[in-house]
């Protein structure tokens, strides 16, 4: 209908209005509720959801909710990636990795970058609403239990404090500070215990009440109670045998610990694998079932196509697997964080929609960046005061080494605008006059066939093309640069254009800027063979390429062309490798003619390790590492950079000054030569203790790191730097040390005061640490734990009074006898310092809280309430809720410290399974494993683990008296146990 048209109805209507009728005032539609931003938030939710259709629901559980036109609601997406500033939509400012973020020790910063990162989200909203949600997933809080775990460089700290600390400054930041408004939704990933990449969708992280309650919760539950985050993502893995996307504590726990509606989302697929890679339901409509009733908002799942979610949930409506009400749930979810967002209210209301494109790259943002990226150098050893440098005294500088004029980003870094290397940030400092001299210290070689004699030549040209073995003489064509990136993956660059070798098809190409990708095709292995030969092996297949099947390394085809096609060593073609340039030649005669040697070594994100990609070890590559020796060897003025997302293992000792950064984004060269040349003292402090050796450290599946020794919290042998480690061109006297009392009652709190002073004549920031330790203890106590910390400025010759306050509850422990948290009467002794090695001064404090009673199994006690434990691991007692004692093998065992048995326990019953067939048994056994025998339990086979019986055994009344310790031992596999009683 045309304008006219509408017009010359409109005025046929008007002449039909009754008489009496004309001349009043036209009644305007009523505002609906929803659209009404002065009622409240959970009254506006309310009727929104009253006004979807069932489908209209349906259709908002997937990651890409589809507008409503008739409602007049766009479109919305979750999901904009945010760990160090926005990634994957475009040019935004890169921020150093979380682990670098995490090593600054300073929430005030980060709440600050995370304010700059929520600015340029939200101009990215502008520009493109769509594509570009303002449900951030970010930040990362599983803690670095593990240096191999391929996340590493995502995560903050391996301690709960220092995590929560920096996450929740983080979370405000992206939030802002509008009391009504938030900035973006920021979302915690991963819940929960999630530190495995090899097969993370099958993998099931064991973890014991006490685990989960003092070490992986306390990484999450702050953030939400400060209501600095607006939900969580559920994890990959499964946790104690059920897949974290179907876990009720999604739904019960996490909601918990929040006075707002959360959004809870799953991770890419993950909530699929419930039933395709995990199995755990036969069908998607039970698996999404399971999901939505656990807790679960929002399926990412399929990329932008919702068709699959939306047909699994109707299925299981169908089925009376899920009532329309269990619908409304998540949906009331989701829609009050976009109520929140300002989504629904008029214009002019929301302080945020005014951030538009020119909020993306500010100078202040630069600079800000330059400040978090200097911020997190850590200084490792400072020998005789090598550092600074003077600027006015250095003319000549070397910088060498693998990462000495690169920048690289990781997997969820975004579109640099600019890099700034450590060969061009020292190049920019030292100004005209000075000479700075690069060099990457990498071997440049040419390979020979030994089948042809010919020599393998890569094409020049800014694409690059097929290499193949066809030229009978050694040039640029045929020059390729070798950086070993250790375990013997290597990467090969071309000098014919400088880009690097990837897979292409089945052939190899030049054509790749740096190592790239989802699959990593850039990585290869120069394997020597016995008769002095080589082999040139692709090792791309190590994250699970499918394409290749078992060939491996690489042959000739007739052609020459180099292909990939051989499964063994044995069939491979054969290569002579020359030696072109020498690497560490270059590298020590640069070292050998500057005033000073700076060597930049450590690894790539995108092949040391990243998601999807564990590392097998944390050493410094033999290549990198034969750099730094004879570089220092050559020049006693050599500075080393360790530039990782991890810690390293190493020989670096010869070196008068060492340092450590992640990979600090677009401003990584300015703090470099910002720290080196003294314009700024490094005072970052390590987030994870630095082990001397791969062979210190657990089993990577080992969640439990209280009984496994993780972290510096249970890890008791000398490490080669300790958590809170970092040194600075300033030092510090700490005294006087006091606190507010001797004595802590259980609900008092304790204020610790310490004076620091600068002694030294340069300004400098100090990370001032406090520490607690429990002297003693009815459980395994940590050896320390961190309490608390600030960062400060002082100027030189300042003086400081620094202040904690320590709740009694800070010091509490979950005790696994009553299921609650405890204070235990006991000597702490307070600790402060510069690390947690490195503590200045220390006091005692007594705290009067409880002293646990001994044991009372008399009524049903869960089995995953023991005390200790050797080789069972913890399962799913139903697929619903609840966790239980299984997979045993014989000759496991738990135990239950300090029973009450009275006058003599006559029977104990228990709950129990056994999928394997036959009758197994569980001995009860007093004071040791191997103790006196009390009784037998039988163990009848069952169906599955999920079937549980009740079975009893009498005991032996002469042994079970007075307070015991006691043991369960299991003699046969696959014996499952849920609860138990002694009566």
């Amino acid at each position: 209908m045309t304008y006219r048209h509408r017009l010359g109805a409109a005025l046929v209507a008007l002449l039909l209005v009754p008489a009496f009728l004309v001349g009043q005032p036209a009644r305007a539609e009523p505002l609906p509720e929803f659209r009404n931003p002065d009622l409240p938030l959970k009254t506006r939710v309310n009727d929104l959801t009253s006004r979807l259709t069932l489908d209209e629901k349906i259709s908002l559980l997937h990651q890409y909710q589809p507008a409503i036109p008739r409602l007049g609601i766009a479109s919305f997406k979750t999901g904009t990636e945010a760990l160090h500033g926005v990634a994957w939509l475009g040019k935004a400012t890169v921020f150093p990795q979380a682990v670098g973020l995490g090593s600054t020790w300073d929430p005030s910063l980060i709440k600050r970058v995370g304010s700059a990162v929520g600015d340029e989200a939200r101009a990215y909203n502008k520009i493109d609403p769509a594509k570009n949600g303002l449900n951030l997933w970010a930040p990362v809080v599983n803690q670095l239990r593990d240096p191999r775990w391929g996340r590493n460089e995502e995560g903050y700290a391996e301690d709960p404090l220092l995590t929560s600390e920096i996450a929740t400054a983080y979370g405000r930041g992206l939030e802002g500070d509008d009391p009504r408004y938030l900035k973006t939704a920021p979302t915690l990933k991963h819940f929960a215990s999630y530190n495995v990449e090899t097969d993370r969708a099958r993998v099931s992280a064991s973890v014991r009440p006490r685990v989960l309650h003092e070490y992986e919760y306390k990484a999450f539950q702050p953030a939400l109670t400060a209501g600095a985050a607006t939900g969580v993502m559920a994890s990959y893995n499964l946790l104690n045998g059920r897949p974290t996307h179907v876990s009720p504590e999604l739904g019960e726990t996490v909601r918990s610990w929040s006075k707002d509606d959360l959004m809870i989302v799953g991770d890419a697929g993950g909530a699929g694998n419930v039933s395709g890679l995990q199995g755990y339901y036969p069908t998607a409509a039970e698996g999404a079932a399971a999901a939505i009733k656990a807790g679960l908002d929002s399926f990412t799942e399929n990329d932008a196509n919702g068709g699959p979610t939306v047909a699994a949930v109707k299925e299981a409506l169908a089925k009376g697997l899920l009532t329309e009400a269990d619908i409304d749930k998540p949906v009331e979810h989701l829609l009050s964080v976009r109520f929140r967002l300002g989504e629904f209210d008029p214009a002019g209301r929301n302080p945020y929609e005014k951030i538009g494109a020119d909020s993306i790259d500010t100078p202040a943002h630069r600079e800000l960046a330059r400040e978090a990226a200097r911020k997190q150098v850590v200084l490792l050893e400072n020998k005789h005061q090598a550092l600074p440098l003077d600027a006015a005294k250095t003319k000549d500088v070397a910088v060498i080494g693998q990462l000495a004029d690169t920048v690289y980003e990781d997997w969820y870094s975004g579109t640099m605008p600019y890099r700034v290397t450590p060969s061009g940030g020292i190049t920019e400092r030292l100004g005209a006059g000075s000479t700075v001299t690069t060099t990457e210290g990498v071997d440049r070689i040419a390979l020979r066939s030994v089948a042809t004699g010919k020599y393998v030549t890569a094409p020049a040209g800014a694409t690059g093309g097929a290499l193949t073995a066809d030229a009978t003489a050694a040039g640029a064509a045929q020059s390729l640069d070798v950086f070993d990136w250790g375990g013997g993956r290597l990467a090969l660059r071309s000098a014919a254009n400088g880009k690097y070798v990837s897979r292409s098809g089945n052939g190899l190409a030049n054509d790749q800027d740096k190592p790239n990708g989802w699959f990593v095709q850039q990585q290869f292995g120069l394997e020597k063979l016995a008769n002095g030969n080589y082999v040139l092996r692709y090792r791309g297949n190590e994250v699970k390429e499918p394409w290749n099947g078992p060939n491996q390394y690489i042959v000739l085809d007739a052609d020459g062309k180099l292909t990939i096609g051989a499964a063994t060593q044995d069939t491979a073609a054969q290569f002579t490798r020359e030696v072109l340039v020498s690497g560490t030649a270059a590298a020590v005669a640069a070292a050998k003619k500057a005033d000073t040697a700076v060597v930049v070594v450590g690894s790539t994100p995108f092949i040391n390790g990243r998601e999807d990609n564990d590392r097998q070890d944390t050493a410094l590559a033999a290549g990198q590492q034969a750099i730094v020796k004879a570089v220092t060897a050559a020049n006693p003025k050599t500075v080393v950079v360790l530039e990782s997302s991890y810690p390293l293992t190493g020989d670096w000792t010869q070196a008068k000054a060492v340092l450590w950064t992640s990979h600090a984004g677009q401003e990584t060269g300015h703090a470099l030569a910002d720290v080196l040349f003294g314009d700024y003292s490094p005072s970052g402090r390590l987030p994870q203790t630095w082990y001397r050796t791969d062979k210190e450290l657990p089993d990577p599946l080992d969640f439990d790191v209280i009984k496994a020794g993780w972290t510096y919290q249970y890890h008791r042998a000398s490490p080669l730097y300790p958590f809170g480690h970092g040194l600075t061109y300033g030092t510090f006297r700490y005294s006087g040390l006091r606190v507010s009392s001797p004595v802590l009652p259980a609900n008092g709190r304790l204020k610790v005061s310490v004076d620091v002073t600068n002694t030294s004549r340069t300004a400098s920031d100090e990370v001032v640490q406090l520490y607690t330790s429990q002297r003693t203890s009815r459980v395994a106590q940590p050896v320390k734990t961190l309490r608390g910390f600030q960062r400060l400025a002082f100027a030189p010759g300042q003086r400081r009074t620094v202040s904690f306050e320590v709740k009694a509850s800070d010091l509490a422990f979950w005790d696994v006898t009553r299921n609650k948290w405890v204070v235990e009467s006991a000597l702490q002794d307070v600790q402060v310092g510069s690390s947690s090695a490195d503590i200045r001064a220390r006091t005692t404090v007594a705290v009067r809280g409880e002293v646990i009673p001994p044991r009372n199994l008399s009524k049903p006690t869960a089995a995953t309430d023991f005390d200790d434990y050797s080789g069972i691991e913890l399962i799913d007692a139903t697929k619903v809720r609840g966790d239980a004692v299984g997979k045993t093998t014989a000759g496991d065992w738990i135990s239950f410290q300090h029973v009450q048995l009275g006058h003599g326990a006559t029977q104990l019953q228990a709950a129990v399974s056994r999928s394997a067939a036959g009758t197994g048994t569980v001995e009860v056994r007093l004071g040791s494993p191997t103790g006196p025998l009390a009784g037998t339990l039988a163990i009848p086979a069952t169906p599955d683990h999920y079937t549980w019986t009740t079975t009893t055994t009498s005991l032996n009344t002469h042994l079970t008296h007075g307070i015991q310790d006691v043991y369960l031992v299991f003699t046969a596999p696959d014996t499952n146990i849920r609860n138990l009683t002694i009566t």
